[in-house]
């Protein structure tokens, strides 16, 4: 089928490319003429896992990229919206929702043939028949759901493992309008034949998006929650709390004598918090929309608050430490919102290294891919932007672990030959506190030094 993707961001591009390799002729669509240049070299203009060589494997194969709108969509069967909806505090912005959707209906008033138009963004239910839809008939004056279809189908991408949470998906949902929307969407992922599809309403589907994010950043309030408990009463080690929940059999079933242990149970783990572009932005928007009809969300207002004081459990650790934070000098290892990524939005690095800095600590930084992100955001002032783990950690006083890159895991051994041990604080309790001198982690006392 021949695919249009309206915005070349993370959602977009990743299915555009993954809309190719399952075998459909695909544009991506983009105003920024240097993305789309980059595009069509095969070179992504974002990090994510895999995203390259399968970027180069099919472009201009069967993928391209173009600013072109009203001729990629003219040319297509069916139309995708990826286009961004930030959270400003008190609801999402739709501004690049109702623009594409006006220029969307323009195409289709022109064009002959049957066009199908999904939103893929994420937006709060209702959006889709309550906005796109009239929109696309106002500026088409055509009739939804006779002259065109309107579905909305939610991603479930991961940053970090996109690729394959597309590639392999759990389930795909499927949103739509009329009948004739659900069997396109159902000839679109004809080649996912082993995994169970929804169909369903576009209010619903939408729905099914938030309440997924919503369900897992609780999983992680909850835990850092039991971790903060676990830290004020002493003498318990949240990480052996969790051991202990996760071998629940309801959590983890044994099956055959071998036990399973299911991906969600990461999320049942503390740490410094969450972020990234989903979590604290869908459940945001899901409270504001509560209170839009008239029902407070009051447990995801709580999840919120929990996470937003988290990161400060580290600067709590440092200060329990050192009473006196000017020029002391600080390892930041990680900084992108989670390992896989280069993503900054709302990652628990960001009100860790501003208050640092603020108190006038030094800080070598070092993320394996996303260090130009964060120094676009932070800027240089006393910040070194370092190239290796090893590079970071050389004299400092501290060692604060915030990404759980893969890489970290090598810091005990690269400590255990250093004549100083700088304090390590573990923001997400991914090393063996049995192996480093002078540890703290969240949802764990130790004495003062």
């Amino acid at each position: 089928m021949r695919i249009s993707v309206i915005g070349s961001g993370y959602v977009g591009l990743v299915s555009g490319v993954c809309f190719a390799e399952t075998g459909h002729d695909v544009v991506c669509i983009d105003l920024d003429q240097e993305k789309v240049d980059k595009i069509n070299q095969g070179i992504p203009p974002i990090y994510e896992r895999d995203l390259d060589g399968l970027l180069k494997k099919n472009i201009k194969q069967r993928l391209t990229a173009t600013t072109d709108f009203n001729r990629a969509v003219a040319e297509t069967d069916v139309s995708f919206i990826a286009v961004g909806t930030p959270f400003d505090g008190k609801e999402i912005d739709l501004t690049y929702i109702k623009k594409v959707s006006e220029q969307i209906g323009k195409v289709i008033g022109e064009k002959k043939t049957y066009h199908m138009v999904v939103v893929k963004s994420t937006v709060v239910p209702g959006t889709t028949d309550t906005v796109v839809l009239p929109i696309l008939e106002s500026h088409s004056g055509k009739k939804a759901g006779v002259d065109f279809g309107v579905g909305m189908n939610p991603e479930f991408l991961r940053e970090g493992e996109a690729i394959q949470d597309f590639m392999v998906p759990d389930r795909i949902v499927m949103g739509s309008v009329d009948k004739k929307g659900h069997e396109l969407l159902e000839e679109i992922y004809a080649g996912f034949r082993d995994v169970p599809k929804i169909r369903t309403t576009n209010k619903t589907a939408e729905m099914i998006k938030y309440t997924s994010n919503s369900l897992f950043a609780t999983m992680i309030s909850f835990s850092n929650e039991i971790a903060n408990l676990c830290t004020s009463l002493g003498d318990i080690d949240v990480t052996e709390v969790m051991k202990g929940v996760h071998l629940d059999k309801r959590l983890s079933p044994v099956v055959d004598g071998k036990r399973l242990v299911p991906t969600f149970t990461t999320y049942i783990e503390a740490g410094c918090g969450f972020g990234g572009s989903c979590f604290p932005k869908d459940v945001k928007a899901l409270i504001s929309h509560g209170k839009t009809v008239g029902h407070p969300m009051d447990l995801l207002e709580a999840v919120i608050s929990v996470n937003e004081k988290q990161p400060f459990q580290i600067i709590s650790m440092v200060e329990k430490h050192f009473k006196i934070l000017e020029d002391l000098n600080i390892a930041i290892l990680g900084l992108a919102f989670k390992p896989g990524t280069d993503d900054m939005r709302e990652s628990p690095a960001i009100p860790i290294v501003q208050h640092l800095r603020e108190h006038g600590s030094n800080i070598n930084a070092y993320d394996p891919v996303a260090s130009h992100e964060a120094e676009k955001l932070f800027g240089k002032h006393k910040i070194q932007y370092c190239k290796t783990l090893l590079q970071t950690i050389e004299n400092v006083d501290v060692i604060i672990l915030l990404t759980a890159w893969e890489e970290f895991k090598s810091l005990p051994g690269i400590l255990a030959d250093l004549s100083v041990s700088p304090l390590v604080i573990d923001g997400r309790r991914m090393l063996d506190k049995k192996q480093i001198t002078n540890y703290e982690g969240i949802g764990l006392q130790v004495n003062e030094r």
